[in-house]
């Protein structure tokens, strides 16, 4: 219950206006979204962590506003080194309007990741985004092989997704959107369920896993998984919200494994935050926590 008011209080415009000013909502934002991306970013780069920069922008309803999110990538990625990788979300650059538009921008923003040895994952959001989510990361790879795409484990397509993405660089997710339940499956238990069916699919095949979980279950799964199928470390990598479970990044680390942090920031900052909350419920709590 508690998930599905959550997102439905992503999606209120209403609900933003008054919550995104109320100073809760404003420290538990403090704890996930980064108010300096670069000096975020440096902090992380100099602890030997890998980073995910991910630009909160709003779904766009013009050209204009799609151009825009363009050039707050472009600006992002002058900053960034070899190594790092960028969340894209289509709709920010006009998926809503066209797919072609959505696609052409979203290549600018391969090509000047490319010349700077960064990867982008294009990020998966409403269930009815997914079709054209998947349609434009195949015509990417083509002329860009190393481009991500994010799979989320709460759809029952998911690992059809998987198998479908054989030898792809895939981010996956438990998913934090509202879909039909036709579409969806309806417990946690079942969700992870899928997280692990997925996991194995992709340990299993030729691509590039990035397992995006703080669940240590999961994660303990993901290294049992790992073994079996003789992966090398190398050969997958962890990713971890900003400033959750600081602990668990030094441990994997100190295994030998590959660990990336997300780094949200942003103006599209209170969608993001409710639907992180509805995967995670228990982060209210940081709320009342002193930051570590």
């Amino acid at each position: 219950m508690l998930r599905h008011v959550l997102l439905a209080l992503a999606r209120s415009e209403r609900a933003e206006r008054v919550l995104s000013s109320s100073p809760p909502a404003k420290a538990l934002a403090e704890r996930f979204v980064a108010a300096d991306a670069a000096g975020a970013v440096a902090d992380l780069t100099d602890q030997g962590l890998l980073v995910s920069v991910d630009y909160l922008g709003a779904d766009v309803t013009d050209r204009a506003r799609a151009e825009g999110s363009v050039q707050a990538y472009l600006a992002l990625l002058a900053g960034l080194h070899a190594g790092a990788d960028v969340s894209v979300r289509p709709t920010a650059l006009g998926l809503r309007l066209s797919e072609q538009l959505a696609l052409d921008n979203a290549a600018t923003i391969c090509e000047a990741a490319a010349s700077r040895g960064v990867t982008v994952t294009l990020d998966a959001e409403e269930h009815d985004t997914v079709e054209a989510l998947m349609s434009i990361h195949a015509t990417l790879r083509k002329e860009h092989p190393g481009v991500g795409v994010v799979v989320q484990a709460y759809l029952r397509e998911a690992a059809e997704r998987c198998r479908r993405l054989e030898g792809a660089r895939v981010r996956l997710c438990k998913g934090a959107y509202e879909a039909p339940e036709a579409l969806r499956f309806g417990t946690a238990r079942e969700v992870d369920r899928s997280f692990v069916r997925c996991l194995r699919i992709l340990m299993n095949g030729s691509g590039y896993p990035v397992v995006a979980t703080d669940d240590r279950r999961l994660i303990e799964i993901t290294s049992a998984l790992a073994v079996l199928s003789g992966r090398e470390p190398s050969a997958y990598e962890h990713q971890l919200p900003r400033r959750v479970r600081p602990a668990e990044r030094h441990r994997l680390t100190s295994l030998g494994l590959r660990v990336r942090v997300e780094v949200p920031y942003g103006p599209g900052w209170y969608p993001y935050l409710m639907r992180r909350l509805a995967e995670h419920p228990a982060d209210l709590a940081l709320a009342l926590l002193p930051h570590r």
